[in-house]
């Protein structure tokens, strides 16, 4: 009797063990896709823009190459990328590597790389044309590798390099946007549902004073120094005889190497990369907009891609789907079969081209034989009847 009771004691102190564990894992389960879903975003999409041209700004379009690098490879794709740059650096005839665009003096790594796809580059990269990709109002006919396809559960990382001032930045010296366009272009971008939470970072002279008008919501700011402030260069190569980055986005880009998709880094580390001490100016920053605090920020919530994953507890059939795939299937497979083959078009003749024979070339003087004759002719007449009888023939 003693034994069935202490026997059934255990099971009832066993079974409770496993719910409270079950219990446990459920709610550790549930936290985590809390942090999940925390950003509310579904999407990630990225603006880089290179404004500066001429090869002595060589180090600008290195600075925007090598962002371009990171947001790839953490997982945003080239269909969620806008890439502007103003001049061709890696053709450009002064440049002793074709082809090529380095961030480093060791010369290891090419940040233009084999897949760079350029969306707006050379004299297509105007203020106009940066407004119109933010605010969506762009012609019918534009190609959607230009276009910047976000909603409201977008979160865009806008990312600038150039030449600036106190309260504008210069698109490649002819004209300039200012920080009153850029807020009213990011308020017209909130108004229209366009995104979810917006990371604007610009490296130029002055910087901060281009986030100082901005008042929508849900924008954080970085940038590289303050009003007043030069935003220096850094890596100078006297090979190609420039600068090949600028210093904020070289210790960004230092930071950004030991980011992977799954890192748990937060926004208030990236706000710490590059102290005065190393970037001679001070980077400054701007949250008071964001509602979220940086601490939970993920820095793969902007510079990584999303693979957003519902979980639900309804059962999904997709044979009746699988079916519909499968005669389609068959149905196109038939019609491929009665349709006629394929045959190229007949191609030129070279063979024969190469082996028939050359046109012969109608004659004709060379270039002095006329000058010469009439030269000789006058010769022969002033030797003839000198220069008494000139008179005569004029």
């Amino acid at each position: 009797m003693a034994a069935a009771y202490f026997l059934s004691r255990s099971a009832s102190t066993l079974a409770a063990f496993l719910l409270l564990s079950f219990g446990s894992v459920a709610s550790q389960v549930e936290d985590q896709a809390e942090q999940f879903f925390r950003s509310g975003h579904t999407n990630n999409w990225a603006v880089l823009v290179c404004t500066s041209r001429f090869w002595f700004n060589y180090r600008h379009v290195a600075n925007t190459l090598s962002v371009y690098r990171s947001v790839k490879r953490l997982g945003i794709p080239d269909s969620h990328i806008v890439l502007m740059l103003a001049d061709d650096m890696a053709c450009n005839a002064r440049n002793p590597k074709p082809a090529t665009v380095f961030s480093h003096k060791n010369m290891e790594l090419n940040v233009y790389g084999d897949d760079v796809e350029v969306d707006y580059r050379s004299y297509e990269v105007t203020v106009e044309n940066f407004l119109r990709v933010l605010t969506g109002r762009i012609p019918p006919s534009t190609p959607r590798s230009k276009c910047l396809l976000s909603d409201d559960r977008s979160n865009i990382l806008i990312y600038m390099t150039g030449h600036g001032g106190n309260g504008f930045l210069k698109f490649q010296d002819s004209e300039e946007i200012t920080n009153i366009e850029l807020a009213d272009a990011f308020e017209q971008m909130w108004q229209k549902r366009r995104y979810n939470e917006l990371l604007f970072i610009i490296d130029t002279c002055q910087g901060a004073s281009m986030y100082e008008r901005f008042y929508s919501p849900n924008i954080m700011a970085l940038a590289s120094s303050q009003v007043g402030e030069d935003s220096l260069s850094h890596q100078p190569d006297p090979a190609i005889g420039v600068h090949l980055m600028d210093r904020y986005t070289f210790y960004v880009l230092e930071f950004l190497e030991e980011i992977n998709p799954a890192s748990q880094t937060n926004m208030n580390d990236l706000f710490q990369v590059c102290p005065k001490s190393l970037c001679v100016s001070t980077p400054g920053h701007r949250t008071d907009l964001f509602q979220r605090d940086p601490k939970n920020v993920l820095i793969t919530d902007f510079f990584g891609s999303v693979r957003k994953v519902e979980i639900t507890t309804e059962t999904v059939s997709l044979q009746q789907d699988s079916e519909i795939t499968e005669s389609s299937y068959k149905e196109d497979q038939m019609e491929e079969e009665l349709m006629e083959p394929l045959k190229y078009a007949e191609q030129l003749p070279v063979a024969q081209i190469i082996h028939q024979k050359p046109k012969l070339k109608d004659w004709h003087p060379p270039g002095g034989f006329i000058l010469g004759l009439w030269a000789l002719i006058i010769m022969v007449f002033f030797k003839t009847y000198g220069i008494k009888h000139m008179k005569f023939i004029f």
